[in-house]
């Protein structure tokens, strides 16, 4: 929804910046691929016994872990994207990526500290 918003925005005030574009970009992937496989696993979803209750903490703190990668890969690349070539696109693109991965850094924490209880 946030892709959209800035993508109409930009295009409605037709103003030409590459770091936005490439931001809503990566922000409509991401929203677009987490919710293809959000939508896969739900049929699969069932009850879960105390042994897939600690398996699903596991895979909540490896997911949370890959997140927070995912994120260090994008302030990364915006910052190299900055200081090697002041690509404005790359930047928006690395951000895009951060944003995406703390925001599903956060969620997946949530959910561990909720499946830990």
């Amino acid at each position: 929804m946030a892709a959209t918003a800035i993508q109409a925005t930009i295009t409605v005030r037709r103003i030409r910046s590459p770091l936005l574009h490439h931001f809503s970009i990566q922000t409509a992937a991401w929203g677009i691929v987490i919710g293809a496989i959000a939508a896969n696993n739900l049929r699969t979803v069932a009850l879960r016994d105390l042994a897939g209750a600690a398996r699903l903490e596991r895979l909540a703190w490896l997911a949370s872990g890959l997140d927070a990668g995912c994120a260090i890969a994008g302030i990364t690349l915006a910052v190299a994207g900055w200081t090697m070539a002041r690509r404005m696109a790359v930047v928006g693109a690395g951000l895009g990526i951060a944003v995406q991965g703390l925001a599903l850094l956060v969620m997946e924490l949530q959910f561990a500290a909720i499946v830990s209880r």
